[in-house]
């Protein structure tokens, strides 16, 4: 059976969004070629390059298995070792990085302070296991946990049990979704897409309202000192 062929042939109930082309029909035929291991291989790639969306992969990997395509365990199996192995790497470079380095890269940035990073360092030291468990069912930041991990220097074993254990619930509740959509699996990425853009822009604004705080208070401080100057 033809995953791309029956996903968008006519009469199929597919959506305008066929996986013949882009992401989907790389995906699509990435696991028609390799099975199991090749949805594996695809959400290892999606958290080294998050622009890699796993709302479209995961879903497209359910409605494999629905098809007969690959097996539903198998689907879960390979798409949560894919995410470990994926995060795996983003947690070595973040170990690669080190400390010493990220203090010293940090100083040259402007409108930030070293008592920043400080604060946001004993902040996951105290909450990191649930910022890794979490963080792994969170569009986007799913990725981007694994490099504070490695900074910091977390057990291995730990980051690799919350990474597992966080990339199953996220990569079942979307392998499920597709598995159970069929042809409408790309049901799942219009809703979750929704969800990452929701949590790009809360980012955009917090990162926005830092910067804002961080202009204006040395400005504040200098009309401060010049009124007392008076």
């Amino acid at each position: 059976m033809h995953l791309v062929t029956v996903a968008a042939s006519p009469g199929s109930g597919a959506p305008s969004g066929e996986p013949a082309s882009g992401i989907a029909g790389w995906a699509a035929r990435l696991v028609e070629t390799a099975g199991g291991p090749g949805a594996g291989l695809a959400i290892a790639l999606e958290n080294l390059f998050p622009p890699l969306p796993s709302e479209i992969i995961l879903p497209l990997t359910g409605f494999a298995a629905g098809q007969g395509v690959i097996g539903l365990a198998s689907a879960l199996f390979w798409t949560t070792l894919g995410s470990v192995v994926g995060a795996a790497a983003l947690y070595g470079i973040g170990r690669a990085i080190g400390r010493d380095r990220m203090y010293a890269l940090w100083a040259r940035l402007p409108l930030v302070k070293v008592s920043d990073l400080e604060r946001t360092e004993a902040w996951f030291q105290r909450h990191g296991t649930k910022a890794v468990l979490f963080g792994r069912m969170v569009p986007v930041f799913r990725s981007l946990v694994s490099v504070p991990a490695g900074v910091e220097r977390m057990r291995l074993p730990v980051f690799l049990s919350l990474t597992a254990v966080g990339s199953l619930v996220w990569n079942t509740v979307l392998v499920l979704a597709g598995y159970w959509l069929g042809d409408q699996w790309e049901l799942v990425e219009r809703y979750v897409g929704v969800l990452s853009k929701v949590v790009l822009g809360a980012a955009l604004v917090a990162v926005t309202a830092y910067v804002v705080v961080r202009v204006r208070g040395p400005r504040r401080k200098g009309r401060h000192r010049a009124g007392q100057g008076r």
